[in-house]
């Protein structure tokens, strides 16, 4: 479980001073390498404030996974990453790229364009086919193929009860700051109240699986007990996402209220299923196989439901897919296969944040391969993933069957 804390370290920001930065790092700029000379000053100042500290699956978090809510780290990271763009576009930097060989580019200079450096947020199934450029026929065969999989009835609960225990904390978080303020939030007790309702409800009507397996499931339930829950369905678990959405909506720093109002297209479309575990061993599963049908049938491929629900099934939590540098997908001249190179930037070299580095790139090439291959596509796909950081070693990393490359962010 993640911890949640709202300051990081004693120095304190000035919002306006990093506005202006970022505002000047967009601006016109000179290609000499004198205005990177000077600009490497300030981009070192940044690293060692943020040291040991990222942006990680959509939330800020430092180097052991303690979620940092502090307005000018925020505003720092973003400074630091804006920068660091531009310097990947450098003349040096994109000249030690060439002396690589184009990094398995196939003579193709990655990263060369800006708009190859650009950050990327991945949130639908729509955007992971344009960016591969998928035909309009192997989208619908995506669609059918990732429907019929991930909206089985135990990766949408997951997803959902996911979700829930990730907002249970933050909201704890948010009345331990009350606390500290002597404020009261009287919609964050609420809210914890209804979420922690919304847990329960959902355990009261689980079903062990166990049972399957034993004829324990054959046993009557006392009638008295079924009758007072039989008209538990999925439309309560929907009112009650909506009394968080009133209760929370007001709160931008909950991460996991996004998410769980993204889950609530999918709600709407099982609001009359029952959920009730005291109907009959073989009427809860028709119910079951009554959710997988209803939301395979109705969830689309532009659906945020249909893709945090395909994100819990291919990493088993439900996270924000984001890179730093959307890098390029195209066809190798020489090979004849497709590459696909993204990158990260980090803050520090420190072990730890390169492997959490490499594991983020791992999960976002990961998706785009998922659907590469669920799409048909003959043709082999080449992965590549490449983390810059100050001071870094120039080196190799091989993980999971993906090549990764650290870079150093100096001139």
């Amino acid at each position: 479980m993640h911890h949640i804390t709202r300051h990081l370290t004693p120095v304190r920001a000035n919002p306006k001073r990093f506005c202006s930065v970022q505002v000047l790092f967009h601006s016109s700029v000179d290609s000499h390498e004198e205005w990177y000379r000077n600009k490497l000053s300030v981009l070192t100042k940044l690293s060692r404030a943020l040291r040991d500290v990222d942006l990680v699956d959509g939330k800020l978090e430092d180097i052991n996974g303690v979620i940092i809510y502090d307005d000018s780290i925020k505003q720092k990271m973003q400074a630091f990453k804006s920068l660091a763009r531009i310097f990947v576009g450098s003349p040096s930097l994109q000249q030690k790229l060439k002396q690589q060989g184009g990094v398995g580019g196939g003579g193709r200079l990655v990263f060369g364009t800006e708009s190859e450096r650009e950050p990327l947020v991945v949130n639908s199934l729509t955007k992971v086919c344009n960016f591969l450029d998928i035909s309009a026929q192997q989208r619908k065969l995506v669609r059918c193929t990732v429907c019929s999989q991930v909206t089985q009835y135990r990766i949408w609960r997951g997803a959902l009860e996911d979700v829930l225990n990730g907002l249970k904390d933050e909201v704890g978080w948010l009345l331990e700051r009350s606390s500290e303020t002597t404020t009261t939030s009287q919609g964050a007790k609420l809210g914890q109240q209804v979420v922690l309702s919304c847990l329960r409800f959902l355990s009261d009507s689980s079903v062990s699986y166990e049972a399957e397996n034993s004829t324990s499931w054959m046993r009557p339930v006392p009638a008295r007990y079924a009758k007072a829950n039989a008209s538990a369905k999925w439309e309560d678990v929907l009112d009650m996402v909506n009394d968080l959405r009133r209760y929370l909506g007001h709160d931008e720093v909950l991460y996991h209220l996004e998410k769980l109002l993204l889950m609530k297209e999918g709600l709407l479309q099982i609001k009359d299923v029952f959920l009730d575990n005291t109907i009959g061993f073989r009427e809860v599963r028709h119910q079951e196989h009554l959710v997988h049908r209803k939301l395979s049938k109705m969830l689309g491929s532009p659906s945020p439901c249909l893709f945090t629900l395909l994100i819990y099934f291919l990493y088993g939590r439900v996270r924000d897919i984001e890179v730093d540098l959307c890098g390029g997908f195209y066809k190798e001249e020489k090979s004849g296969f497709f590459c696909l190179s993204m990158g990260r930037i980090l803050t520090s070299t420190d072990e730890r944040m390169v492997r959490r580095g490499v594991k983020q790139l791992d999960r976002a090439l990961g998706l785009f391969e998922f659907v590469w291959e669920t799409a048909g596509m003959k043709e082999t796909l080449n992965l590549e993933g490449h983390l810059w950081c100050l001071g870094a070693e120039e080196k190799t990393i091989t993980y999971r069957g993906k090549t990764f490359y650290l870079h150093d962010l100096s001139l």
